[in-house]
């Protein structure tokens, strides 16, 4: 009986030990998956997080990449333009200097002749008139003359070259503007031309001279001849 009584109590210290043995192991087991879970919770917050912040990163450097790309391309725009700009301002201003020069707006100069027209002692031929320069005009104009004056006042399309007569007296009318002689002609052009168009027999220069009237030509290098002070005016051309 007393044998039976203590192996019972074995059978039961041995029971429960094993009950506590289970019970701490179950416990310890819980511990451990709660500490397990909570850091990889927290190590997945931590991943979200940088990933979330990386995916902002990117954001951000794709924004200002593209705003930086944006800003290259407008200054190679601007560069672009402005270069077009210039060239076009150079090709418009080269232009407008060949039209002033065309309607004798600006001073000339250039390799020509200067040719000096004295008058003769006083007789029936005795005055160079406006018919007289009109004639050399259209010679050295055919002879393709770029520039003329005379006495310094340039001889454009529209200049009138008159002669104004009265009872005591007459005179040679330039661009509105009383000229006297000696005439100065000053003209820019291929030298050889223009001298062989004024020098050919029965040319009017020749004519001149068979009047008594003294006439001289000279090559001038780098001739200077002065712009067309007036207002270039039209009353049709729209």
């Amino acid at each position: 009986m007393k044998q039976e009584i203590k192996k019972g109590k074995i059978v039961m210290t041995i029971t429960i030990g094993i009950a506590c043995f289970a019970l701490v192991l179950v416990m310890f087991m819980q511990f451990k998956i709660v500490n397990q879970t909570d850091i990889t919770s927290i190590e997945q917050m931590r991943e979200a997080e940088l990933r979330t912040e990386l995916a902002n990163w990117k954001s951000k450097y794709e924004e200002t990449n593209e705003a930086y790309e944006e800003m290259t391309r407008k200054i190679e725009e601007y560069k672009d333009t402005k270069q077009s700009n210039e060239e076009t301002e150079k090709l418009v201003n080269a232009e407008l200097e060949q039209a002033n020069m065309i309607l004798g707006k600006t001073d000339v100069q250039g390799d020509g002749i200067e040719i000096i027209l004295k008058e003769a002692v006083t007789d029936e031929y005795g005055r160079i008139s406006a018919y007289d320069l009109l004639a050399i005009v259209n010679a050295l104009k055919l002879a393709e003359a770029e520039a003329v004056s005379i006495n310094d006042e340039r001889i454009i399309n529209m200049t009138d070259i008159v002669t104004i007569s009265s009872i005591s007296s007459s005179f040679v009318r330039i661009n509105g503007q009383r000229v006297l002689a000696p005439y100065v002609i000053k003209v820019v052009g291929n030298q050889s031309y223009l001298e062989s168009a004024l020098l050919g027999n029965g040319g009017h220069v020749d004519e001149l001279r068979k009047l008594g009237h003294d006439i001289s030509i000279e090559k001038v290098n780098r001739l200077t001849i002065l712009k067309y002070n007036n207002e270039i005016k039209t009353k049709y051309m729209e």
